[in-house]
């Protein structure tokens, strides 16, 4: 939000502090400022000038202009506007010397936009003879999200209430309330629901002329950063940016009937906006209406066939105060964001109504000469609610702060921000921070803090005591899960929580089996997810694009519905290794080798295919005598470019913790020897292992698969080495053979030949 420092000066008499150091000043003690601007540079030796004479230059646009400068005497000047003509007075900007269109032009004649009073490039300006330029200004950019809870921040007053409060200068109130006439409005005012409503005030003006605003107000707005378009409408956009009070004019020929209600919308309803947009409305969207309907939503913008248009003769002005989260709901659900509806979300002051009508009466004689009020004030409220009163202990103050303050210094400080401090320091609290600021001591705490500045409070530690904090263990082991992922050389991933119903259904997951977020953060994250599988999916395809073989990981939660009770999430890891022209068979064993560091007793069961694994390739985890898990290679129709297996493994059916078992180092040397045994092709070489393991008996020390090889005849040859040994001699010759024997012999036993 930009704040023009001239309109600041203007209600802080006295005030000496440039425009560099007040910016400074505002972000240490009040809010947070983005930088300064000039606003209207030009206008720095800019003088009213007569137009004597004009020539027009051959074969271009451009024209050659006698000007009379005044101070700077006459001037010959190239200028391209059209309605640069003799006879007319306009701004002259001393630029100096320079060749246009091959004639010396000294200065220039300038556009509204140029000298920053509006955004008019249509001509140069056409001004008489007793107007006054305004003066240079600096436009301070302050940071919206830091003046969130100050409702009273978002016009030019409140700001200003800070620098006389930071500076030590008087404050001016510009709103007169003793200007308001008493009650007799040829309007009534009918509230439906005072809640959404607290507040609807209004005046009706008769004898209206819409005309250009003065340079004044106009330069004072776009300072400001708001548009301009004429007398009226400006008007209200000036009340806005002065006492953060949105305002708007009805033009009274356009209402149907003498009486304006405030209402939540009926079903069906719809409105043509200022914006010529057209909005259908809902019971959730509070409007402004008279006898045929809405006329403005409220909060948000006004109709576009109540508008003030050159022909208006008569107004009605309105001043209202909303309910914040009822603007916020209605400027949401129609993607309509404005500059009033800013400031209405913001908890607005219910007084503030009174004010800027007040202040309305002050400003439009002057903008619009010859208006006349027609009877007198329209106000409709509800009970407006007495601030609460705050018990201030200044002992507590001072252990809160750091600091010792003097009690005149705390009631100086609080008194200037215009807070009531009472001789025991009940602090009563002003109507402008009562809405959603100031409601506790604590805030009281803050005011005096930045006032005083936190850089004149020594930091101290805290005098308690202090021990180190340790992680809880389930951080630490899904902490210890990714260092083991990453140390065999997975790199990880990290998805949002959220799937789309596409994804959902492209792995056979059910939508209605899933959370709904009622409000996505964005479109296709409307389902929580139950798997992991589908934010690893897109991993997969995306980084397929760009690599041939890569490694992935995530570890994240599945999100469980819970019979109508708070949703269960369960901790997963999902691992994958891609390949481009790999069969896939080593990633399989890669992977298997990697869930085996899980638990030294981890097995590979073979299991029926789920629809999203390979028909053929799919396996259950088995970890510490329970399922963990799936090893699976991913279906062809979810990844054409190559293949991808996958480890998927619910953590909390992982140990913790692995019992380390240490052995002393083997004394004897061991024996080994290989066997190939042909079987099926369909054979899990899992199931020949573990027949040789029951044959080999306890002098098996290892029994390693060191390789398959797919036989002419569809059988498969499956070689194994099997090493022996003992822990107290070494094994002889016939004890081996013995082992051996009993091995091939159990092995023809059932039904397998072998190589030997």
């Amino acid at each position: 939000m930009k704040f023009s420092y001239n309109w600041i000066r203007e209600f802080v008499p006295g005030l000496d502090v440039d425009p560099q150091s007040l910016e400074r000043l505002i972000t240490m003690k009040t809010a947070e400022c983005d930088g300064i601007e000039v606003a209207g540079e030009l206008l720095n030796g800019a003088v009213l000038a007569n137009v004597l004479e004009v020539e027009k230059i051959e074969g271009q646009k451009n024209v050659v202009a006698k000007v009379d400068a005044g101070p700077y005497g006459m001037k010959t000047v190239v200028c391209g506007a059209s309605n640069c003509r003799a006879g007319i007075i306009t701004a002259y900007v001393p630029l100096g010397k320079k060749v246009v269109s091959g004639i010396e032009s000294d200065g220039m004649l300038a556009a509204a936009d140029e000298l920053g009073i509006n955004n008019d490039h249509g001509g140069i300006l056409e001004l008489t003879a007793d107007t006054v330029l305004p003066p240079v200004d600096h436009a301070i950019e302050i940071d919206n999200k830091s003046i969130t809870h100050r409702p009273d921040l978002w016009g030019h007053h409140g700001m200003a209430r800070e620098v006389a409060a930071i500076t030590g200068h008087p404050l001016r109130d510009p709103a007169d309330l003793s200007l308001l006439p008493p009650a007799g409005a040829p309007v009534q005012i009918e509230i439906e629901d005072l809640h959404l409503c607290p507040r609807y005030s209004a005046l009706v003006f008769d004898n209206v002329t819409v005309q250009p605003s003065p340079l004044w107000l106009q330069a004072r707005l776009t300072a400001a950063g708001l548009n301009t378009k004429n007398n009226i409408v400006d008007l209200s956009n000036y009340l806005m940016a002065e006492l953060a009070q949105p305002t708007h004019a009805f033009d009274r020929a356009k209402l149907a009937g003498d009486t304006i209600w405030a209402r939540p919308a009926r079903e069906g309803e719809s409105i043509v906006a200022l914006n010529d947009e057209t909005y259908s409305l809902s019971p959730a969207n509070l409007v402004i209406a008279d006898a045929s309907g809405p006329i403005a939503i409220a909060g948000v913008i006004g109709g576009k066939d109540s508008a003030i248009s050159a022909g208006t003769t008569s107004i009605v002005f309105e001043s209202a105060n909303f309910n914040a989260g009822s603007v916020r709901r209605t400027s949401s659900s129609l993607k309509l964001r404005t500059d009033a509806s800013m400031r209405f979300e913001k908890a607005q002051d219910p007084v503030n109504t009174l004010r800027a009508l007040a202040r309305a009466l002050e400003l439009l004689p002057i903008l619009s000469p010859g208006i006349r009020l027609v009877g007198g004030l329209a106000d409709n409220c509800a009970e407006l609610k007495t601030p609460p009163t705050i018990s201030l202990d200044l002992d507590w103050l001072a252990r809160k702060l750091g600091r010792v303050l003097d009690p005149a210094e705390v009631r100086r400080i609080l008194e200037a921000l215009q807070f009531k401090v009472s001789d025991n320091f009940e602090v009563s609290v002003p109507t402008w921070r009562a809405t959603k600021d100031i409601a506790m001591a604590e805030d009281l705490v803050e005011e005096v803090g930045r006032m005083i500045g936190y850089s004149s409070i020594e930091p101290q530690p805290p005098m308690v005591p202090c021990a180190p904090s340790f992680d809880p263990p389930e951080r630490e082991f899904l902490r210890g899960i990714r260092r083991h992922y990453a140390a065999q050389g997975f790199t990880e991933v990290s998805n949002y929580s959220f799937i789309s119903e596409e994804e959902a259904k492209r792995f056979g997951f059910a939508p209605e089996d899933h959370v709904r977020v009622l409000n996505p953060i964005a479109e296709g994250q409307e389902l929580m997810r139950t798997s992991l599988l589908p934010g690893i999916h897109r991993n997969l395809v995306e980084n397929a694009k760009h690599f041939e073989d890569f490694r992935l990981f995530e570890v994240g939660r599945e999100i469980h519905l819970n019979n109508g009770e708070k949703p269960i999430e369960r901790p997963h890891v999902v691992a994958a290794i891609y390949s481009r022209h790999d069969d896939g068979r080593a990633a399989l064993m890669e992977l298997k080798r990697v869930s085996a560091l899980h638990s030294g007793d981890a097995e590979i069961r073979p299991a029926t295919a789920m629809p999203w694994e390979h028909p053929s390739r799919a396996a259950e985890v088995i970890l510490q005598g329970q399922v963990a898990g799936r090893l699976f290679e991913l279906h062809p129709n979810l990844i054409d470019t190559g293949r991808a297996a996958l480890l998927y493994l619910d953590l909390a059916k992982i140990p913790t913790q692995l019992a380390v078992k240490y052995q002393p180092v083997r004394r004897f040397p061991t024996s080994s020897f290989d066997l190939s045994v042909i079987c099926p092709a369909r054979e899990y070489a899992a199931t020949v292992d573990a027949a040789i393991r029951n044959f080999a008996g306890e002098l098996a020390e290892a029994i390693e698969f060191v390789t398959d090889y797919q036989m002419p005849d569809s059988r498969k040859s499956l070689s194994f080495r099997i090493v022996l040994g003992a822990a107290d001699r070494t094994l002889a010759g016939p004890e081996v053979t013995a082992v051996r024997e009993r091995i091939i012999e159990g092995l023809r036993g059932l039904h397998y030949e072998l190589t030997v």
